[in-house]
Protein backbone atom coordinates (compact mmCIF):
# COMPACT_ATOMS: atom_id res chain seq x y z
CA UNK A 1 0.00 0.00 0.00
CA UNK A 2 1.48 3.43 -1.24
CA UNK A 3 1.84 6.02 1.93
CA UNK A 4 -0.60 8.40 1.08
CA UNK A 5 -3.21 5.64 1.05
CA UNK A 6 -1.72 4.39 4.48
CA UNK A 7 -2.07 7.48 6.35
CA UNK A 8 -5.78 8.57 5.01
CA UNK A 9 -6.45 5.22 6.24
CA UNK A 10 -5.04 5.46 9.90
CA UNK A 11 -7.02 9.20 10.16
CA UNK A 12 -4.37 11.45 9.15
CA UNK A 13 -6.85 13.21 6.45
CA UNK A 14 -9.00 12.92 3.64
CA UNK A 15 -6.48 11.80 0.71
CA UNK A 16 -6.33 15.39 -1.08
CA UNK A 17 -5.21 16.65 2.89
CA UNK A 18 -2.45 14.35 2.80
CA UNK A 19 -1.55 15.10 0.16
CA UNK A 20 -0.90 18.91 1.13
CA UNK A 21 1.18 17.21 4.10
CA UNK A 22 3.62 15.42 1.77
CA UNK A 23 3.76 18.88 -0.05
CA UNK A 24 4.57 20.33 2.58
CA UNK A 25 7.66 18.23 3.74
CA UNK A 26 5.46 17.34 7.14
CA UNK A 27 5.91 13.19 6.44
CA UNK A 28 9.30 12.34 6.93
CA UNK A 29 11.34 9.06 7.60
CA UNK A 30 13.16 8.17 11.49
CA UNK A 31 15.96 9.96 9.74
CA UNK A 32 14.31 13.24 8.88
CA UNK A 33 14.38 12.82 5.65
CA UNK A 34 11.27 13.55 3.49
CA UNK A 35 9.61 10.81 2.46
CA UNK A 36 6.48 10.68 -0.86
CA UNK A 37 3.21 10.14 -1.47
CA UNK A 38 3.78 7.20 -3.82
CA UNK A 39 6.63 5.59 -1.07
CA UNK A 40 5.81 2.23 0.08
CA UNK A 41 4.20 2.30 3.96
CA UNK A 42 6.30 1.58 5.92
CA UNK A 43 4.93 2.09 9.30
CA UNK A 44 7.57 2.01 12.34
CA UNK A 45 10.16 4.70 9.93
CA UNK A 46 7.47 6.95 8.81
CA UNK A 47 7.24 10.52 10.71
CA UNK A 48 4.50 12.88 10.93
CA UNK A 49 5.68 16.17 12.26
CA UNK A 50 8.50 14.83 13.95
CA UNK A 51 6.17 12.46 15.81
CA UNK A 52 5.76 8.24 15.18
CA UNK A 53 2.55 7.30 13.59
CA UNK A 54 -0.55 6.10 15.55
CA UNK A 55 -0.39 2.27 16.14
CA UNK A 56 -0.76 0.21 12.95
CA UNK A 57 -4.30 -1.58 11.89
CA UNK A 58 -5.03 -4.15 13.91
CA UNK A 59 -4.93 -1.87 16.85
CA UNK A 60 -6.73 -2.91 20.27
CA UNK A 61 -7.20 -0.81 23.05
CA UNK A 62 -8.39 -0.93 26.76
CA UNK A 63 -10.03 2.73 27.57
CA UNK A 64 -11.46 3.29 31.35
CA UNK A 65 -14.86 4.77 30.95
CA UNK A 66 -16.16 6.91 32.95
CA UNK A 67 -20.00 7.27 33.83
CA UNK A 68 -21.37 10.00 31.60
CA UNK A 69 -20.21 8.86 27.76
CA UNK A 70 -21.88 6.77 25.50
CA UNK A 71 -20.72 3.76 23.47
CA UNK A 72 -21.60 5.52 20.53
CA UNK A 73 -20.35 7.66 17.29
CA UNK A 74 -23.68 9.26 16.70
CA UNK A 75 -25.63 9.72 20.03
CA UNK A 76 -25.51 13.08 21.65
CA UNK A 77 -23.25 14.20 24.60
CA UNK A 78 -20.09 12.82 25.58
CA UNK A 79 -18.97 10.09 23.85
CA UNK A 80 -16.07 7.11 24.65
CA UNK A 81 -14.35 8.59 21.50
CA UNK A 82 -13.78 12.03 22.56
CA UNK A 83 -11.48 10.59 24.99
CA UNK A 84 -9.72 9.23 22.38
CA UNK A 85 -7.70 11.11 19.81
CA UNK A 86 -9.51 12.53 16.70
CA UNK A 87 -7.94 10.86 14.14
CA UNK A 88 -9.30 7.56 16.13
CA UNK A 89 -12.67 7.68 14.81
CA UNK A 90 -11.33 8.36 10.81
CA UNK A 91 -10.04 5.02 10.94
CA UNK A 92 -10.01 2.62 7.87
CA UNK A 93 -10.99 -0.16 8.94
CA UNK A 94 -13.30 1.98 11.81
CA UNK A 95 -11.89 1.15 15.46
CA UNK A 96 -15.21 0.01 17.32
CA UNK A 97 -16.20 -0.76 20.79
CA UNK A 98 -16.09 -4.36 21.60
CA UNK A 99 -19.86 -4.44 22.89
CA UNK A 100 -21.02 -2.23 24.98
CA UNK A 101 -21.18 0.06 28.07
CA UNK A 102 -24.54 2.17 28.87
CA UNK A 103 -24.34 5.73 29.59
CA UNK A 104 -24.06 4.98 33.56
CA UNK A 105 -21.75 2.24 34.01
CA UNK A 106 -18.22 2.65 34.04
CA UNK A 107 -14.46 0.45 33.74
CA UNK A 108 -13.05 -1.79 31.22
CA UNK A 109 -14.02 -1.27 27.46
CA UNK A 110 -12.42 -2.53 24.34
CA UNK A 111 -12.23 -1.21 21.06
CA UNK A 112 -10.07 -2.73 17.85
CA UNK A 113 -10.35 -2.29 13.93
CA UNK A 114 -9.99 -6.33 13.63
CA UNK A 115 -12.93 -7.46 12.68
CA UNK A 116 -12.45 -11.06 13.13
CA UNK A 117 -10.82 -9.90 16.98
CA UNK A 118 -13.95 -8.24 17.98
CA UNK A 119 -16.19 -11.10 16.89
CA UNK A 120 -13.92 -13.44 18.43
CA UNK A 121 -14.32 -11.77 22.09
CA UNK A 122 -18.23 -10.84 21.97
CA UNK A 123 -18.83 -14.52 20.44
CA UNK A 124 -20.05 -16.93 23.00
CA UNK A 125 -18.02 -19.96 21.94
CA UNK A 126 -15.56 -17.74 24.01
CA UNK A 127 -16.71 -17.56 26.54
CA UNK A 128 -15.43 -14.71 27.98
CA UNK A 129 -16.24 -13.73 31.53
CA UNK A 130 -17.02 -10.20 32.48
CA UNK A 131 -16.90 -9.12 36.06
CA UNK A 132 -18.66 -6.09 37.24
CA UNK A 133 -18.98 -4.39 40.71
CA UNK A 134 -22.08 -3.60 41.89
CA UNK A 135 -23.70 -0.89 44.47
CA UNK A 136 -26.94 -2.05 45.28
CA UNK A 137 -30.06 -0.09 46.64
CA UNK A 138 -30.98 -2.38 49.83
CA UNK A 139 -29.10 -5.27 51.12
CA UNK A 140 -28.54 -8.32 49.35
CA UNK A 141 -31.28 -10.82 50.29
CA UNK A 142 -28.69 -14.45 51.11
CA UNK A 143 -30.06 -16.58 48.53
CA UNK A 144 -28.89 -14.59 44.89
CA UNK A 145 -26.04 -16.33 44.44
CA UNK A 146 -27.42 -19.71 44.54
CA UNK A 147 -29.92 -18.39 42.19
CA UNK A 148 -27.39 -16.66 39.61
CA UNK A 149 -25.40 -20.15 39.84
CA UNK A 150 -28.55 -22.03 38.84
CA UNK A 151 -29.13 -21.76 35.20
CA UNK A 152 -32.34 -21.06 35.68
CA UNK A 153 -33.03 -17.29 36.27
CA UNK A 154 -35.37 -15.69 33.51
CA UNK A 155 -35.34 -12.13 33.01
CA UNK A 156 -38.43 -10.36 32.10
CA UNK A 157 -39.32 -10.52 28.43
CA UNK A 158 -36.83 -13.42 27.93
CA UNK A 159 -37.50 -16.63 26.72
CA UNK A 160 -34.59 -18.65 27.57
CA UNK A 161 -32.64 -18.46 30.71
CA UNK A 162 -29.42 -16.86 31.78
CA UNK A 163 -26.33 -19.12 31.94
CA UNK A 164 -25.05 -19.60 35.71
CA UNK A 165 -23.25 -16.32 36.82
CA UNK A 166 -21.59 -16.18 39.86
CA UNK A 167 -22.00 -13.73 42.84
CA UNK A 168 -19.80 -12.72 45.39
CA UNK A 169 -21.01 -10.63 48.10
CA UNK A 170 -18.13 -8.10 49.28
CA UNK A 171 -20.27 -6.72 52.59
CA UNK A 172 -24.75 -6.18 52.37
CA UNK A 173 -24.96 -3.49 49.47
CA UNK A 174 -21.96 -4.13 47.51
CA UNK A 175 -21.61 -7.57 45.15
CA UNK A 176 -19.12 -8.40 42.48
CA UNK A 177 -20.75 -10.09 39.71
CA UNK A 178 -18.54 -12.70 37.05
CA UNK A 179 -21.06 -13.40 33.64
CA UNK A 180 -20.48 -14.74 30.68
CA UNK A 181 -23.55 -13.17 28.35
CA UNK A 182 -24.15 -9.98 26.80
CA UNK A 183 -27.58 -9.15 27.15
CA UNK A 184 -29.07 -6.06 27.29
CA UNK A 185 -28.68 -4.70 30.64
CA UNK A 186 -28.36 -7.76 31.66
CA UNK A 187 -26.54 -7.21 35.13
CA UNK A 188 -29.22 -4.20 36.28
CA UNK A 189 -32.19 -6.61 35.49
CA UNK A 190 -30.41 -9.68 37.21
CA UNK A 191 -30.58 -7.43 39.98
CA UNK A 192 -34.29 -6.01 39.46
CA UNK A 193 -35.22 -9.63 39.25
CA UNK A 194 -34.58 -10.32 42.98
CA UNK A 195 -36.21 -6.79 43.84
CA UNK A 196 -32.72 -5.29 43.88
CA UNK A 197 -31.89 -2.17 42.22
CA UNK A 198 -28.09 -1.49 40.96
CA UNK A 199 -27.47 2.31 41.94
CA UNK A 200 -23.76 2.24 40.60
CA UNK A 201 -22.20 -0.10 38.16
CA UNK A 202 -18.11 -0.51 37.03
CA UNK A 203 -16.51 -3.11 34.87
CA UNK A 204 -13.69 -4.52 36.20
CA UNK A 205 -12.12 -7.18 34.21
CA UNK A 206 -12.90 -9.35 30.86
CA UNK A 207 -11.49 -13.06 30.95
CA UNK A 208 -8.01 -12.19 32.41
CA UNK A 209 -7.56 -8.92 31.79
CA UNK A 210 -7.71 -6.04 34.27
CA UNK A 211 -7.98 -1.85 33.81
CA UNK A 212 -4.41 -2.25 36.11
CA UNK A 213 -3.52 1.34 36.66
CA UNK A 214 -5.48 3.64 34.36
CA UNK A 215 -7.48 6.29 35.78
CA UNK A 216 -11.05 7.15 34.47
CA UNK A 217 -10.80 8.14 30.79
CA UNK A 218 -7.09 6.92 30.45
CA UNK A 219 -6.53 4.87 27.43
CA UNK A 220 -3.17 2.57 26.16
CA UNK A 221 -3.19 -0.35 23.26
CA UNK A 222 -2.97 -4.06 24.03
CA UNK A 223 -0.04 -5.79 22.90
CA UNK A 224 0.07 -9.88 22.43
CA UNK A 225 0.87 -10.66 25.92
CA UNK A 226 -2.36 -8.25 27.39
CA UNK A 227 -4.28 -10.54 24.52
CA UNK A 228 -3.19 -13.55 26.23
CA UNK A 229 -3.94 -12.85 29.11
CA UNK A 230 -7.61 -11.94 27.78
CA UNK A 231 -8.40 -15.26 26.44
CA UNK A 232 -5.97 -17.54 29.20
CA UNK A 233 -9.36 -18.09 31.55
CA UNK A 234 -11.45 -19.62 28.64
CA UNK A 235 -8.65 -21.89 27.09
CA UNK A 236 -9.49 -19.78 23.72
Amino acid sequence: MKLLRYLANLGYGSRREVQWMFREGRITDAAGEVLYADDPARHDDVRVDGEPLDPAPGLVLMLHKPVGHTCSTRDAGRLVYDLLPPRFRRRDPVLSTVGRLDRDTSGLLLLTDDGQLLHRIISPKSNLSKTYEATLDRPLRGDEAALFASGSLMLEAETTPLKPARLEAIDGTHARLSITEGRYHQVRRMFAAVGNHVQALHRSRIGGLELGGLEPGQWRPLDAGDLARLFAEAGS
